[in-house]
């Protein structure tokens, strides 16, 4: 009877011992499948957002949850500096650290590339005990592993603290090793995004800088030759008269006609160089500045637009009297515009001016009125030689010319190929950017002139590529376009209470 019970004993504490087998066997395969799964979260969690600093708390997180660990740190190195640097630090409030790339565990790891499990990390002389110092906090049992990049340098250590239950284990020193290339794929993709955003930051700043050097440096330029053109202008008309009172003259009147000629040349690019200069200045403060040539704040008024479409062409075309070019003017005949009225003629006439300019002879040119969705739009359309993609990108700027300037230098206004410095279209976006109206553009270059470079003759019958006018329709034209919000005062300068008065 005894022999039997101490068999059953020793029956039970066998079953006893194969159930806790059984119950170690099944935790370690729950714990293992678990780890494999935070491998596929791990890109789940990190998804598109190349952010490197969540990034970094991302993965901390994930790793202190799977490796039971109280606290996670991911060392990066900064070769600019020799450092090895983290913003995150779990359970630290996220505090910035800063170490040499070759102290404490962390710079030792990095150094050698040799993983470090630690029981008691205070045993270990490499330990640099003044980060705990600094943060309080106390560290004991220590895991690091080195992270590489795909180029296999070393790039990083990353750094568990104070497992839970126990030791860091081989196996996790394994597991970490795994993770841890996981993960430096996603932290070295987000360092160069994070790389080109800055570059791209720093080339804005730089361009800022530019832009603003150049605004100074022509404001200077500009200023400069106020006076000094002034006082050559008023010698000239003494020299002149004095001059004429002599008997015969010793200076021919053609000389002085080409002298005020030119004078007056240099005195009219120095004044719409200085409009541009402070329109961009307007641009910039988004606000009205003294001296510049923009109208102040008047009434609108309630305009009828095709009419008063009509008396500017009129105007416009006695000044292009000289110039064979067909203007059709169509679209509804009820639209009204509150506004005011000079805005509403210079924007116009510096549209369509700029359109004359780039038709040539025996071309032509539709103005279209019409009423889209919300909008009441004004098209000014040309068939002629069009914009190349790169300068349409720059066509609104100021002190900027579609054609290379030997081409357009000796042109008179509304001559084919006139060209300008740009003024008429940087002020009409500044007048929409105070009065709260959109202008826009679309263009193709003539397929015969795809080049700056390339000269059209200016009349359509003497192009050696388009037989015809609907030829020369086809190949190319602009399209520049006014678009006024419809209700309210859809036209009124934008100007605050304190401004007013």
């Amino acid at each position: 009877m005894q022999t039997y019970d101490t068999e059953r004993r020793k029956g039970d504490r066998r079953k006893m011992i194969r159930r806790s087998e059984d119950r170690a066997r099944a935790e370690a395969q729950h714990r293992h499948v678990h780890k494999l799964h935070s491998l596929l979260e791990l890109g789940q969690l990190i998804g598109l957002d190349l952010q490197l600093n969540e990034m970094l708390i991302q993965i901390s997180r994930k790793a202190c949850e799977v490796m039971e660990a109280d606290r996670c740190s991911i060392f990066l190195h900064d070769p600019n500096t020799d450092e090895l640097w983290s913003t995150v630090a779990l359970g630290m409030a996220g505090e910035v650290i800063r170490i040499p790339s070759s102290i404490g565990l962390a710079g030792y790891c990095f150094q050698t590339g040799e993983t470090i499990n630690l029981k008691d990390a205070y045993t270990d002389d490499r330990f640099n005990k003044e980060v705990d110092s600094h943060t309080g906090y106390r560290t004991r049992s220590v895991l690091c592993i080195p992270i590489y990049n795909r180029a296999g340098s070393r790039s990083g250590v990353i750094q568990l603290l104070n497992k839970n239950d126990g030791d860091f284990t081989d196996e996790d020193e394994t597991f970490l090793q795994t993770f841890g290339n996981n993960a430096s794929v996603f932290i070295e993709i987000a360092q160069l995004q994070k790389a080109r955003l800055n570059a791209l930051e720093q080339s804005r700043r730089e361009l800022e800088r530019l832009n603003k050097a150049k605004s100074k440096a022509l404001d200077h330029l500009s200023h400069e030759l106020r006076t000094p053109l002034a006082v050559i202008q008023g010698n000239i008309r003494i020299l002149k008269r004095k001059v004429q009172a002599q008997t015969p003259p010793l200076i021919r009147e053609e000389i002085f006609e080409s002298l005020e000629k030119n004078l007056n040349r240099l005195s009219e690019i120095q004044q719409e160089t200085d409009q541009i200069i402070r329109t961009y200045q307007e641009l910039e403060t988004k606000s009205p500045l003294k001296g510049i040539e923009i109208h102040p704040s008047p009434l609108p008024e309630n305009i009828s637009l095709y009419p008063f479409t009509e008396s500017l062409l009129e105007r416009l075309k006695k000044q292009a009297s000289h110039r064979k070019i067909q203007i059709i003017l169509d679209g509804a005949k009820d639209l009204v515009l509150h506004v005011d009225p000079k805005i509403l003629d210079e924007s116009l006439m510096g549209l369509i001016k700029n359109a004359i300019e780039n038709t040539p002879d025996e071309g032509m040119i539709r103005i279209i009125l019409e009423q889209t969705g919300q909008w009441v739009q004004v098209k000014v359309m040309d068939f002629g030689i069009g914009i190349t993609k790169d300068n349409q990108e720059h066509l609104f700027d100021g002190l900027f010319h579609t054609q290379e300037t030997d081409l357009y230098t000796s042109k008179k206004p509304y001559d084919f190929g006139a060209g300008g410095k740009g003024l008429d279209l940087l002020r009409i976006k500044t007048y929409g950017h105070r009065f709260g109206f959109d202008v826009s553009q679309g263009s193709q270059r003539c397929t015969h002139l795809p080049l700056e470079r390339d000269v059209c003759p200016g009349k359509i019958s003497e192009c050696p590529y388009c037989k015809t006018q609907d030829e020369c329709f086809r190949s190319g034209g602009s399209t520049f376009c006014l678009s006024f919000p419809i209700g309210g005062e859809n036209f009124v300068e934008k100007v605050s209470h304190e401004e007013k008065h």
